[in-house]
């Protein structure tokens, strides 16, 4: 959920870089930042380094003076998400040492680290509340280097030997980078890490996409892994066994206008208009990959679709399309609650993992789960590299571009058009499907350009309300889940998904005169129940806001979508995103960042 970016190289711009890096992580949410370098000839409390943090949005702040001018070919910065002590400076990364020689960037949770801390406590000063700084004055003790006792002819270990040895003491799931005034040392263990290799220039971030600028090339940091970062290059190694690791080079085929927003004002609504294309890749070349995936999935004897936040909505979709198209069945759980179910993981079984990241740690902890019982694991992410990705046996590349916003669109409706063809591949209709997508890609064109203008107008309608309810049946059930999920993160406007059925169970005594109901009615089996549901809700006041192919006389507004089976749902949710995304511009709120959120849920 934090952000690290890291710079060596002969530039001796760092500091400035790293700022812009952080720039491009901060989707990932955050509530406080800061950067560290070399302070040069410059003045400093102590040491060689110079920091600088702040607390709020770095959109709203400048480098100071000094590290703006600075000439520093290395530097290290950090967007934090607070989860151990307050939103204050003195909480913010980098941590320092008691020298000021040494810097720590930290992602992830030291589960113990009060324990680690009363040792410390005695010779060394904490400037905050965190468990990140006890990790870089453990490591100055373990150099021997604090402060008052320091001579100059002292002989300390390498800083790598000894971040290895401080990080095999720590518990829980955590990434650090440690930083002295010429090299980096980063250590993993299931928080996200990525080095990329440029041309005289060496980086490591959370994510790959804030290394688009410099380089495609990078090397996914495996959990228990470490590297030595200097201006001539990159060492990895085992951190168990300390033996050098051969890394592979990966390529990104990502571009970096994917990464830049391209005219538009914000990635939401950029990356809402770029899922046709997304859609026309899959349909076009996927072929291969599904016909391999089916082949495994038919072999399974218990298959489970597990996924988090919009990803489970999308498993959800996943188990209606295999039930109606392929009569097959699919188990489909919350991944946070995939280990309370695990006793039914045997050998046979296949987990199938759904996730934009591949990072999310509520997907990861049950996937490992599923590895000691022996179960197979399935890929479906959108991130070369990532831990979900590494740690599968079969895998499938999204292939939906780089997501920057944090509520996901593109990567949502790139899952479902995999299902889709999934579903069609398992019964050998994998043309059908297809072509089912073609013409999906072409409505959801449609709708972008034809409905935008009236969707904008339902919006401003919405816009004043507290309360907002989506209904849907089958398939359009999940849409209904997914609709409300992007309306209440993005507009902080409390939106409830239901079943339509689920109606009378309850959730209709809260309908009172101009309550709001989005209600998904396509032309299928569905239709005239679902419609049933919403003449209920008009009879006691309720405004109903229809979107299908067919206008009924039961709503107050209506968004026309053409009807494409079982692709519908596909074309259905692309109304659901705009409403999200223009109810956050109509009550003045940032989209791309909505409050309290991150892209990738890396902590428990």
């Amino acid at each position: 959920m934090c952000g690290i970016f890291g710079y060596v190289g002969k530039q001796r711009d760092a500091a400035k870089i790293v700022f812009e890096g952080l720039k491009r992580l901060e989707y990932r949410g955050y509530d406080s930042w800061g950067i560290v370098a070399v302070s040069g000839k410059l003045k400093v409390e102590s040491g060689k380094l110079l920091v600088e943090k702040h607390v709020g949005k770095i959109g709203n702040s400048t480098l100071n003076s000094q590290l703006s001018i600075l000439k520093s070919s290395i530097a290290l910065g950090h967007t934090r998400w607070a989860t151990h002590g307050g939103v204050t400076k003195e909480n913010a990364h980098p941590h320092l040492d008691c020298s000021g020689n040494l810097a720590l960037v930290h992602n992830g949770i030291v589960e113990n680290y009060q324990e680690l801390k009363k040792s410390l406590k005695k010779k060394h000063k904490f400037k905050s509340q965190t468990d990140s700084e006890v990790i870089v004055h453990m490591i100055e003790e373990l150099r021997g280097l604090i402060s008052s006792k320091v001579e100059p002819s002292t002989k300390v270990q390498p800083l790598k030997d000894t971040v290895r040895k401080v990080f095999l003491k720590l518990t829980g799931l955590n990434a650090i980078v440690v930083m002295n005034d010429g090299e980096l040392v980063v250590a993993k263990n299931g928080s996200p890490l990525v080095l990329g290799i440029g041309s005289g220039e060496y980086l490591v971030a959370s994510d790959a996409a804030a290394l688009l600028p410099h380089t495609n090339k990078v090397i996914f940091l495996r959990d228990n892994q470490m590297a030595e970062i200097t201006d001539s290059g990159v060492n990895i190694f085992d951190i168990a066994s300390d033996e050098a690791v051969t890394p592979k080079v990966e390529i990104l085929n990502w571009k970096i206008e994917e990464a830049n927003l391209g005219g538009h004002k914000h990635f939401m609504i950029k990356e809402i208009y770029e899922q046709p294309k997304v859609i026309r890749n899959i349909s076009e070349t996927y072929i291969d990959q599904i016909s391999d995936l089916c082949k495994v999935i038919e072999k399974a004897h218990g298959t489970f679709f597990i996924g988090a936040g919009t990803a489970f909505n999308a498993c959800l979709a996943g188990a209606y399309l295999f039930s109606k198209i392929a009569k097959a069945h699919v188990n489909t759980i919350v991944a946070s609650e995939f280990n309370y179910l695990e006793h039914f993981l045997h050998k046979e079984t296949l987990v199938i993992a759904l996730s934009q990241s591949g990072e999310t740690i509520d997907v990861i902890e049950p996937l490992k789960r599923a590895k000691e019982k022996g179960a197979k694991i399935v890929a479906i992410v959108n991130n070369l590299g990532s831990t979900i990705w590494q740690m599968a046996d079969y895998k499938l590349l999204l292939g939906a571009g780089v997501e920057m916003a944090v509520a996901s669109t593109k990567a949502y409706v790139s899952k479902l058009s995999v299902l889709i063809l999934i579903a069609y591949g398992l019964v050998n209709r994998l043309d059908e499907g297809r072509k089912l997508l073609a013409e999906a890609a072409d409505e959801v064109e449609r709708l972008l350009f034809e409905e935008v203008e009236n969707i904008k107008k339902i919006a401003k309608i919405l816009a004043v309300h507290d309360h907002i309810f989506t209904i849907g049946r089958g398939l359009s059930y999940q849409t209904a889940l997914e609709a409300a999920l992007k309306m209440k993160e993005v507009s902080y406007i409390h939106t409830e998904g239901l079943a339509g059925g689920e109606l009378k169970h309850g959730p209709i005594a809260l309908i009172s005169k101009g309550t709001p109901c989005v209600v998904f009615a396509p032309n299928d089996e569905t239709h005239e129940a679902i419609i049933s549901n919403a003449t209920e809700i008009k009879a006691r006041g309720g405004l109903i806001i229809g979107v299908g192919s067919k206008k009924s006389e039961v709503f107050d507004e209506w968004v026309q979508v053409r009807d494409l089976g079982d692709a519908s749902i596909i074309c259905n949710v692309i109304p659901a995103q705009l409403f999200g995304y223009f109810l956050a511009i109509e009550k003045g709120l940032d989209p791309d960042k909505p409050r309290n959120l991150a892209k990738s849920v890396t902590v428990k």
